[in-house]
C-alpha cells in the first residue's frame, strides 16, 4: 500500500463458524466518490455485504470447512481510485473504484453489494493455476443472478464470461446438483475443458448447443 494514501476507517468484525475477519479501508476520502460511499452505503453495510458474501460462496463451493480452501483468515475491502473496471480482486484484497461509485446513475448501495458477491467469489474459487479461460472464472463469479442481465440462452461461446456463463454453469448445475462446487474443486491445480465431461457426461461444446437449445437460441 502506497505510504502517501489515507486511511480513513478501518472496522473489523469476525464470523466465529468461519474465523474471518473483515475489514474496510477509505483510501479515496475527499474526493466525490468517497463522500457518496459514505452517504448512500457505509461501511457497516459493506462489512454485512462481505460477510455474507463469504458466507454464501463457501457454502456455494462446499467449502464450510477449511478442507480443500484457500486459508485466508481476512478479507479487506478497499475503497481507492484507479483507471477502468468497477473492482478488482488481489488474493484477499477487494478493491472498489470510487469513481465508478460516484458516477453509477442508479441505487449504488445495490450495485455495490452486487459487485462485493462477485469479488468475494474471486477470492475463494479456484484458477486452475492461470490455465481457467477467464470467461469461465468470471461466470462462476456472477453465478448470483443479477436483474440488469441479459436473457438466458444469449451469448456467442460458453466461456464468454459474466451472465452468458453463469447462465450456462446454471444449467450444467441443474444437471447434476453440486456442478459448480466440483468443478472449482478440481480447479484447484489445473484446468482442462475435459472437467465437464468428466461430471456430466458430454463435451463442453455439446452441452453448450443442449443449452442454447433449450432456450430457443
Amino acid at each position: 500500500m502506497s505510504p502517501f494514501l489515507v486511511i480513513f476507517l478501518i472496522i473489523a468484525v469476525s464470523c466465529p463458524a468461519e474465523a474471518i475477519q473483515y475489514a474496510v479501508i477509505d483510501n479515496a476520502t475527499s474526493t466525490p466518490g468517497s463522500t457518496r460511499f459514505e452517504k448512500e452505503i457505509g461501511r457497516h453495510y459493506t462489512l454485512e455485504a462481505i460477510q455474507d458474501a463469504t458466507e454464501f460462496v463457501l457454502n456455494i463451493f462446499k467449502l464450510s470447512e477449511f478442507r480443500d480452501r484457500k486459508s485466508f483468515d481476512k478479507i479487506t475491502v478497499i475503497l481507492s481510485i484507479f483507471s477502468s473496471a468497477a473492482a478488482i480482486t488481489r488474493n484477499n484484497t477487494i478493491f472498489v473504484n470510487a469513481e465508478y461509485i460516484n458516477t453509477f446513475p442508479g441505487k449504488v448501495a445495490v450495485e455495490f453489494a452486487g459487485i462485493i458477491y462477485h469479488e468475494a467469489t474471486h477470492v475463494w474459487q479456484w484458477k486452475g493455476n492461470g490455465e481457467a479461460p477467464k470467461g469461465l472464472t468470471e461466470g462462476i463469479a456472477d453465478y448470483i443472478p443479477s436483474p440488469y442481465w441479459p436473457l438466458r440462452g444469449t451469448g456467442m461461446r460458453w466461456d464468454q464470461g459474466y451472465a452468458v456463463t453463469a447462465y450456462f454453469l446454471e444449467y450444467c448445475n441443474g444437471l447434476r446438483d453440486g456442478f459448480v462446487a466440483e468443478l472449482n474443486a478440481m480447479m484447484k491445480n489445473g484446468y482442462s475443458d475435459r472437467f465437464f465431461e468428466k461430471l456430466l457426461g458430454k463435451n463442453v461444446d455439446d452441452l453448450w448447443d443442449n443449452y442454447k437449445s433449450k432456450y430457443g437460441n
